[in-house]
């Protein structure tokens, strides 16, 4: 996706007049959305901190503390008291497109480690792109445990790549390297974009345009789709896919991936062990110059998304809601999104989604987590100081 600027200012993104939402019905594969009726959003927004093109972050559940990447390679802190600090040895980054540094998560199982008052012996996960031979490029996957003298002053200690995107190419775009976790902390799932490469979806020689499940070292799950065949085969989960920037489980412990389409066609699809999502064969989207792609509804023998935009909404990431702050969004999808900048809702139903609402904002969410007392964060997309700031939504009342 090519970025869109937005030049409202963040004065007017927060006030209760900027703060509306247009509910849309776009219920079916390629149905376009269309605005209905209109409401005050529920939430206030405080700016609370900025950084330079950030790009993910993850709480700690024990200490509340957030760790927050920066695309250019840095990891920054934020302290529950919001001190602000950050983590020293980060990987070197291949910086440029949609490279450099990505997700950032927090092993599971953490929450009762001492000592509860710093981050200090926690394990963290990070993805990025670095660079290969030549002008080739790919996502890797770390894992490092965090050694804090200080609370807010946190080094990596011990890195080591765990993954890699195979093969490694040419071009700086679609690299996804989303990470979570299963609900028991036994898997660790990645996205593993195409590199706008197209036809390494469909080949299941590669783990390209893939969701592969991995155990917490990196090594291939037991139990996967293709375990029988060697790396990087017995990696993958799912195949098909284009450029996965979202990745949670619901309260049903099912697999939800967010994704983005060409021109047209973004799209969430309920992840199942095996599936064929499509990609470069069909889409609810044309290529760029215009020339179509036979849709979905052409091949019922491919994986359908839950929902699909066109008109796109582009992305950031999402998550799905379990908190009570916002009762209205329990057990529903809360997107971060770049083409209209804001939130979009969306509900499950079934197999399917449907979108509710849309809450515009004045810049490009690029990452959005739950809080835990239930409120959002969120991550503007872009360099400071006219973007990248930390918001943190709470109830209107």
């Amino acid at each position: 996706m090519t970025k869109r600027k937005n030049s409202r200012s963040f004065l007017a993104a927060v006030s209760p007049v900027a703060c509306i939402l247009a509910s849309c019905g776009a219920a079916g594969s390629g149905d376009k959305a269309s605005a209905a009726a209109t409401e005050a959003a529920p939430f206030k927004v405080e700016q609370v901190a900025a950084f330079d093109e950030s790009w993910a972050m993850d709480i700690d559940a024990a200490t509340g503390a957030m760790i927050v990447t920066e695309k250019k390679g840095a990891i920054r802190l934020r302290l529950a008291d919001g001190t602000l600090g950050e983590v020293s040895g980060a990987p070197t980054v291949a910086y440029g497109g949609q490279g450099g540094l990505g997700d950032v998560i927090f092993a599971p199982g953490q929450s009762g480690k001492t000592p509860a008052k710093t981050l200090d012996g926690r394990v963290v996960y990070l993805s990025w792109a670095e660079a290969g031979e030549g002008e080739t490029r790919g996502a890797a996957v770390g894992k490092a445990t965090l050694s804090c003298p200080q609370p807010a002053s946190c080094a990596l200690q011990g890195l080591q790549v765990i993954w890699r995107q195979t093969p490694k190419v040419s071009g700086e775009g679609h690299y996804s390297h989303r990470l979570t976790f299963s609900p028991d902390g036994q898997y660790l799932f990645v996205s593993s974009g195409e590199r706008q490469k197209f036809t390494p979806a469909q080949d299941l020689g590669t783990n390209l345009g893939k969701i592969v499940r991995l155990l917490p070292d990196g090594t291939p799950a037991p139990g996967n789709p293709f375990a029988g065949r060697p790396a990087p085969t017995s990696q993958i989960w799912s195949y098909g896919h284009r450029n996965v920037l979202g990745l949670v489980f619901d309260d049903k412990g099912r697999l939800w991936d967010l994704e983005h389409g060409p021109a047209g066609g973004d799209e969430i699809n309920l992840v199942k062990p095996g599936q064929n999502y499509g990609w470069p064969l069909v889409s609810d989207g044309d290529h760029y110059d215009g020339k179509p792609i036979p849709r979905h509804k052409t091949r019922p023998d491919l994986a359908a998304p839950a929902i699909s935009w066109n008109p796109v909404i582009a992305p950031g990431d999402f998550i799905f809601y379990t908190g009570d702050r916002f009762p209205q969004w329990k057990g529903k999808f809360v997107i971060a999104s770049f083409s209209e900048p804001g939130l979009v809702t969306v509900r499950i139903d079934g197999e399917k989604a449907i979108e509710e609402a849309r809450y515009p904002l004045g810049n490009r969410i690029r990452e959005i987590q739950q809080g835990l007392d239930g409120s959002i964060w969120l991550l503007e997309d872009g360099p400071a100081p006219d973007s990248g700031h930390l918001l943190h939504l709470t109830p209107q009342t």
